[in-house]
């Protein structure tokens, strides 16, 4: 048993990775609703435990010289404000699997509520930023998990 409590890297649905979200005061803006800005973060934690949960380390290929993922596109879409101390989820699904990209689809929900819809393209990227393709093993994690038809 562990002496302290880990952060939760989320779980696994169907073929959809769920992230809880909890909006702190830290996270809005003068108007009490979250600041835009905040969602891209939500969302990048929620990538960051879906690596993690899939066995992908980042660190370790980072450290080792291989490369990492780099943000190459992202669109945001706005439908509704989280709220001081509102409980969110992040659900993040697989909608394209490219040899040095994955294209994924970021909901953040509140409920059934949808607030912002994220689609964001991730690119491997050698330690001189040059594109490069992925290692083998982070996309047989990827097609382990999301199937090809998600688009």
């Amino acid at each position: 048993m562990e002496k302290y409590p880990q952060p939760d890297d989320g779980c696994f649905r169907g073929q959809q990775h769920l992230f809880p979200v909890r909006v702190y005061y830290e996270d809005t803006d003068l108007s009490g609703v979250v600041y835009h800005a905040n969602y891209l973060k939500f969302c990048e934690r929620a990538r960051s435990s879906l690596l993690r949960l899939l066995g992908i380390d980042q660190r370790a290929a980072a450290d080792a010289g291989e490369g990492n993922y780099a943000v190459a596109e992202a669109n945001i879409r706005y439908f509704a404000p989280a709220r001081l101390d509102d409980s969110l989820v992040v659900q993040t699904r697989c909608v394209e699997l490219r040899a040095a990209s994955v294209r994924l689809a970021q909901d953040v929900l509140r409920g059934e509520d949808l607030l912002v819809q994220i689609n964001i393209r991730v690119g491997f990227v050698s330690p001189t930023g040059r594109p490069r393709r992925q290692p083998d093993g982070w996309r047989a994690a990827f097609d382990q998990f999301f199937a090809k038809d998600n688009a």
